[in-house]
């Protein structure tokens, strides 16, 4: 089975690429980071398989899935970090799906499943349809499963739980109420991500929640501070102090 996996994390096409080397049928023919790459991938590579992640800039998986029309129908696996709520209504849907992090059973049975349907192209379409039907009701907007990582562990978090990302250097932290995580992507990267008004750069290294700040302190005409609910406190650059203010209707 020709396999294109589709995720907008480095790590987690890595991590699938690696688990899916032990399976004989299985051939990589390709990889890509957002839901534009991978329908020009599926238009010329034209995979039996492909490893879909929901979630992505540019454009989602539901979106990928919905332009499909005019291409050959590969079986979609979906990636997701959905709740389990949400994985049992796919899983109602007569779809496969992997959860993130991807469990190596679960791996072993999505993979089967696509066997099963390698040249059904009328029951693939029909699953196709399912999904695309199924895209307003289980993905609301602004919905939003954050990834962090502490040694071999990862987290799948909330995003009203999350009250900044910092970056440090190379590494970006995940900041909770008790706890930093590492982050799995660059800062850029997870903002271009986040969805609605909720998160606001404050400055180049760190993106606060804005549910989550609690004062605000001047530190000159043009600079400030903010304080956010864990008593981190994080200086606002110049340039984005003005789009805090507004957000604080200031």
């Amino acid at each position: 089975m020709r396999t294109l996996i589709v995720d907008d994390e480095p790590i987690a096409r890595q991590v699938l690429r690696e688990d899916l080397e032990r399976f004989a049928d299985v051939e990589i023919a390709g990889e890509a980071a957002n839901g534009r790459e991978a329908l020009l991938k599926i238009a010329e590579l034209r995979p039996d398989l492909v490893f879909l992640d929901l979630q992505m800039p540019v454009m989602s998986g539901f979106e990928v899935i919905q332009n499909l029309a005019s291409l050959p129908a590969p079986v979609i696996i979906i990636v997701t970090a959905f709740d389990q709520y949400a994985i049992k209504a796919f899983e109602a849907g007569a779809i496969d799906y992997l959860l993130k992090p991807v469990n190596e059973s679960r791996l072993q049975r999505a993979v089967e499943r696509a066997r099963s349907l390698q040249g059904k192209q009328a029951e693939i379409a029909g699953h196709l349809d399912q999904i695309a039907a199924s895209a307003k009701s289980l993905a609301p907007a602004g919905s939003r499963k954050i990834i962090g990582r502490t040694g071999a562990e990862y987290y799948i978090l909330n995003s009203d739980d999350v009250l900044a990302f910092q970056a440090e250097r190379e590494l970006v932290w995940i900041v909770t109420a008790r706890q930093r995580i590492l982050a799995t992507q660059s800062l850029r990267a997870i903002e271009a991500r986040l969805v609605g008004e909720q998160f606001q750069r404050v400055h180049r290294n760190a993106i606060v929640n804005v549910n989550h700040i609690r004062k605000m302190t001047a530190l000159s005409s043009q600079r400030w501070m903010v304080t956010l609910s864990n008593s981190l406190q994080l200086v606002v650059s110049k340039r984005q102090a003005h789009r805090i203010r507004q957000i604080l209707n200031w």
